[in-house]
């Protein structure tokens, strides 16, 4: 019997509310210089975040969430998010996702502002995280092998 893999704890909050706060064995988070992925007894370092997908991965269940940029701070066996905006799958509302996005690319071919221009490509840049994420409620390992065995 293998022995069990080493956690750490992780703990995402927004001004708002506390998002997760448990122990996990991975978490990749998407930061302004790429990915990073970060595993019990990492480095101490902080990064400053992008918006991207957080992917939590605890033995067989993955989750994912949608981060808006904030700072994140590892060291100790923690990893502490303190992120400007943070949704889990389920509190993604995707027809109105859907909406803002087509009304952002029909804005972004109308405006010549190149300040609306760039405020409008933020929010594509958030609206299409969020379809991502909203894909992915909840996976288990062998939930992801049996879809890699379709396709």
């Amino acid at each position: 019997m293998a022995a069990a893999a080493r956690k750490l704890h992780l703990r995402i909050t927004t001004p708002e509310s506390v998002k997760y706060d448990q122990e996990t064995q991975m978490v990749i988070m998407r930061c302004i210089t790429g990915d990073m992925g970060i595993m019990a007894d990492h480095e101490a370092t902080s990064a400053i975040l992008d918006y991207g997908v957080l992917r939590i991965i605890d033995g067989e269940e993955e989750r994912r969430m949608a981060v808006f940029g904030g700072l994140a701070q590892v060291g100790d066996n923690k990893v502490t998010i303190l992120a400007n905006d943070a949704q889990w799958p389920e509190d993604i509302d995707l027809a109105f996702v859907e909406a803002e996005r087509e009304r952002m690319e029909r804005r972004s071919q109308e405006s010549a502002d190149d300040l609306t221009i760039q405020r409008d490509q933020i929010l594509m840049r958030r609206t299409l995280v969020q379809i991502e994420v909203s894909t992915f409620p909840l996976i288990s390992r062998t939930d992801r092998e049996e879809n890699e065995e379709v396709e």
